[in-house]
């Protein structure tokens, strides 16, 4: 207690401003211009590190919308493909089957009287944000980028990247 005025010596103004870190040590409270230069730094680098892990999960995200956008388009073409092999879609013969366009799986086809829709819309491409996308005919080279236009064999996006595992994403 402070003899002065009966208070508790924490109360005393002259030790309001310090603590007693160690036995008879006094030091200053708070952080001194050094220490913020120390935090400010590892914080820095800490988020540094954090930019290109969020960049490549970005990647990631959109690559694996990329796959689920050619897979449902795919499986679409394959179950027109199977409905017209089953006769119950009129087809012109150099079709072999397939759709003329991915706009005939969007908007349906008369099957046994009852219209048939394979694809709800033709998705965004994610690398591209377009909804145009490339196709290759049955009649078409594999590795070529134009379309002969007869059918609607397989999709492809149009971007001219690499993937996070080497490949380009015209490739998939």
């Amino acid at each position: 207690m402070n003899e002065d005025n009966h208070l508790p010596a924490s109360t005393n103004s002259s030790v309001e401003a310090h603590h007693i870190s160690a036995p008879g040590v006094v030091s200053d409270a708070g952080l001194t211009l050094v220490e913020l230069i120390v935090c400010v730094a590892i914080l820095s680098i800490l988020s540094t590190a954090a930019l290109p892990i969020a960049r490549f999960q970005v990647k990631r995200q959109k690559e694996r919308e990329l796959r689920r956008d050619l897979w449902e388009m795919r499986d679409a073409i394959d179950r027109y493909k199977d409905a017209s092999d089953r006769g119950g879609i009129q087809i012109k013969a150099d079709s072999m089957g397939y759709p003329p366009d991915l706009k005939t799986l969007v908007e349906g086809v008369e099957v046994k009287e009852k219209k048939v829709h394979f694809l709800r819309a033709i998705p965004i491409d994610p690398m591209t944000k377009s909804a145009e996308w490339g196709v290759r005919s049955n009649q078409d080279d594999p590795d070529t980028d134009s379309s002969g236009d007869q059918n609607v064999f397989d999709v492809y996006t149009k971007s001219d990247d690499t993937a996070l595992d080497g490949t380009k994403y015209k490739t998939w």
